[in-house]
């Protein structure tokens, strides 16, 4: 059995939750307890504040973790990285009240910064040569210089919606932040078998997100320049039709490009176009 450190709430739950049912492991839902074991998969979630799961996975008490990037270089702990998860991103930056005139990173010299990363920081300013006070603050750190409390801040910035409402504008990114699976260094073999499934169902299932799998019927002496627009994972499939003259041409699309795409392939005659949402995708 393989034990998961995972958050208890928020943002990074969620989309945990969801890879791990889009990777057909089930999980009681309902009222949740702290320790909680799939139906149908060798591994029982163990949900944690975001904060504790590091130190947790470094010694053992779980076996490994789904913890953000900036919680794992802020504690520091002894544990590996197994896998870049690609959702939760944000990152860390630094963020000063909007009137302010910044002109580079001598503005936070001698300056209180509000923080709920404070070893980033001190990493970031020692880097810089910068001398300033750090203020440990747990939450609502985008209030600080607002209220008297500091003159800045660093916190985790997403899309920027919160500085802007609190009348901040970033001014220096010193980290970008993913969710990363993270395990202790001394995994039993059967428990680094579990470990390998679960990120091979997490990668068929990340693999697949924003593609279509396209099918459609294009003359033949349209099948070099369709080529060039369908490229797919190595080479579209192309099937004879048995009308004289025509093939079946298989091939996985990114979804960004869908529109543009289908528009200049009806231009090149392609016709019957069938596009499919993609559930699964194993490379």
């Amino acid at each position: 059995m393989l034990r998961i450190a995972v958050q208890s709430k928020g943002r990074l739950f969620e989309e945990t939750m969801l890879m791990l049912a889009e990777s057909s492991i089930k999980i009681e839902s309902g009222k949740r307890t702290l320790l909680v074991p799939a139906k149908n998969f060798p591994v029982e979630i163990l949900y944690l504040r975001d904060d504790d799961i590091p130190q947790a996975v470094a010694s053992g008490i779980a076996d490994v973790g789904v913890v953000g990037e900036n919680e794992y270089e802020e504690k520091a702990e002894d544990a590996v990285i197994s896998k870049r998860l690609g959702f939760s991103k944000c990152r860390l930056s630094l963020a000063i009240p909007k009137a302010e005139d910044y002109k580079g990173v001598e503005w936070f010299e001698g300056k209180k910064i509000a923080t709920s990363y404070p070893c980033i920081l001190e990493k970031f300013l020692k880097s810089k040569n910068v001398s300033a006070e750090i203020h440990i603050i747990t939450g609502s750190v985008e209030i600080a210089p607002g209220i008297g409390l500091a003159d800045c801040i660093f916190d985790i910035v997403s899309s920027g919606g919160t500085l802007i409402s609190n009348n901040l504008k970033e001014v220096e990114i010193v980290m970008q932040s993913e969710a990363l699976m993270i395990a202790n260094k001394n995994l039993t073999a059967e428990k680094q078998a579990i470990l390998d499934e679960l990120l091979f169902r997490f990668d068929s299932y990340k693999n697949a997100e924003g593609k279509k799998y396209i099918v459609l019927n294009v003359p033949n002496d349209k099948i070099g320049e369709v080529c060039k627009l369908l490229p797919g994972m190595k080479s579209p499939t192309i099937t004879p039709l048995i009308e004289k003259g025509w093939s079946s041409l298989h091939s996985v699309i990114d979804e960004k490009k869908f529109w543009d795409i289908i528009s200049k392939l009806k231009a090149l005659g392609a016709e019957g176009i069938l596009v499919v949402p993609i559930e699964k995708m194993i490379i």
